[in-house]
């Protein structure tokens, strides 16, 4: 009991106990573990799920492409995961292989003769095999450089990553070097929009292309370690000189 100022006392911590912090509730800490426990499982276990079910597809795959006498399944109690991860990879070296030779660019040439011909499937081949000798080529920036872009108008800015320069006819619409941005949307990076960008407008970042995909898919939860001082800071991005 406490004492009060007309004489009369009252039960302690009823009034003038505004300064005591209260120790959390078992159901708050209850709460807390459980969020804790689900953010050291999920990533673990869905990155597990995935990369399981992918080693699994791959096994069964190989498994019709291995003889029976060869495959260590017919001689083993249980089978062997990741074992087709390793055929794809030698069938593909040995595609790749045969397809740098004199008889494989051959038929690559008849191959692709026959698909230009295909009105629809021909547009298909096209623009996939454009899309991955661009990315697959060890010359190539694409999709190697995250940018800053003044986008949708000025003062707001969006994650962008270069492909290329511009070039082409559109590249002789334009006066000055311009940059063909790709620009993803949130949470799904895989559709986004395709701008034609002057070089001088944009902000070239630090952070690898991984840190910027993981920034734009976790709308902007997940940011590079090393900005995050910067986050905190309130230090704000710096506009292209000029602007």
């Amino acid at each position: 009991m406490a004492g009060s100022r007309d004489g009369r006392r009252r039960p302690a911590g009823e009034g003038g106990g505004e300064g005591v912090a209260r120790s959390p509730s078992l159901l708050a800490r209850l709460r807390t573990y459980l969020f804790a426990g689900i953010v050291v499982t999920a990533p673990v276990s869905i990155t597990f799920f995935i990369v399981w079910q992918i080693l699994d597809f791959l096994d069964r795959t190989a498994s019709r492409l291995i003889p029976d006498r060869y495959d260590p399944a017919s001689y083993l109690p249980f089978g062997i995961p990741g074992l087709g991860l390793l055929v794809m990879l030698l069938l593909l070296i040995f595609i790749g292989w045969f397809a740098a030779g004199f008889v494989g660019r051959s038929l690559m040439r008849a191959g692709e003769r026959v698909l230009d011909r295909m009105p629809v499937v021909r547009s298909i081949y096209g623009t996939l095999k454009q899309i991955f000798e661009t990315v697959l080529a060890q010359s190539s920036r694409s999709f190697r450089e995250v940018v800053l872009l003044e986008w949708p108008r000025r003062g707001l800015w969006v994650i962008g990553f270069v492909t290329g320069p511009t070039s082409g006819e559109i590249k002789s619409r334009f006066d000055g070097d311009f940059v063909n941005i790709f620009l993803p949307t949130t949470p799904n990076p895989t559709s986004g929009f395709l701008v034609f960008v002057p070089a001088r407008d944009l902000i070239h970042l630090d952070m690898s292309v991984e840190e910027g995909i993981k920034l734009v898919i976790s709308g902007g939860i997940v940011a590079p370690a090393r900005d995050r001082g910067l986050m905190a800071g309130g230090a704000e991005a710096r506009p292209p000189a000029g602007t």
